[in-house]
């Protein structure tokens, strides 16, 4: 089962990972409220929906723009107008097919500046029956898309069950990605408390990307995509729900 993209911002925020502040818009009324309740000065518009590539992708009807379902707003205003003109439109992309998918709902969330992109998911890998991490210094981009062109720029191990997850998967991690410094602090946190959240709510899959570093040096999960065990949820009513 999957959640969207600001359901999955909100369980991140619970568990104390660092995301930007947004609030979700299920009708337009609400967009200018919304984008009016965050700090600015930049606001990004996102379509949501269970598939990738949004930012590349283009909407079937000409009412919604050219754009694709990423958009930067630089006013209130701007965010409310972007926010109408996707809500109830067919967003297509690489993932979706030719169909598309009808947005009814909108994320609106606080801009970031970004001075790296990075890559970082845990997945059950199968053949282990462990979870594993997946990491590339290629954030941004489709993983299958890197996993294609550049294989040796993603990093991949599975973590013992029997000994647990210990700070040194996070440095890991944090090599793998070239983090240096204050970061590297910042990315064993970050590497417990994603582990932590996958294993209490039974996931299948977490993927951020792109995991950002910001100017000053502090990491920022600036996306997120949740999959969780079908077989599971019957545990947890508020994914459920």
């Amino acid at each position: 089962m999957n959640i969207h993209e600001y359901q999955a911002k909100a369980l991140l925020r619970s568990y104390g990972a660092p995301v930007s502040d947004g609030r979700a818009v299920l009708r337009a009324e609400e967009a200018k409220t919304a984008a009016g309740e965050l700090d600015g000065p930049l606001w990004v518009v996102k379509a949501q929906i269970h598939a990738g590539g949004r930012g590349k992708g283009k909407f079937k009807e000409p009412e919604a723009g050219e754009k694709g379902g990423v958009r930067i707003a630089k006013s209130v205003e701007e965010a409310a107008t972007e926010a109408r003109k996707m809500l109830g439109r067919t967003l297509v992309t690489h993932q979706t097919g030719a169909p598309g998918k009808q947005v009814n709902r909108i994320y609106i969330e606080d801009g970031s500046d970004i001075a790296r992109e990075l890559y970082l998911a845990l997945l059950v890998d199968r053949q282990t029956s462990r979870v594993a991490f997946v990491c590339s210094t290629e954030g941004g981009m489709d993983i299958e898309e890197v996993a294609a062109k550049t294989p040796e720029k993603i990093v991949s191990f599975s973590v013992d069950p029997a000994s647990g997850l210990s700070d040194f998967h996070g440095r890991r991690v944090a090599f793998a990605l070239g983090l240096e410094g204050g970061q590297v602090k910042q990315c064993v946190q970050l590497i417990k408390t994603l582990y932590k959240l996958f294993v209490e709510k039974d996931m299948e899959m977490l993927e951020i990307n792109p995991l950002i570093v910001t100017p000053k040096g502090d990491l920022k999960c600036l996306d997120a995509k949740m999959g969780f065990d079908g077989n599971a949820i019957y545990r947890h009513p508020d994914i459920a729900a």
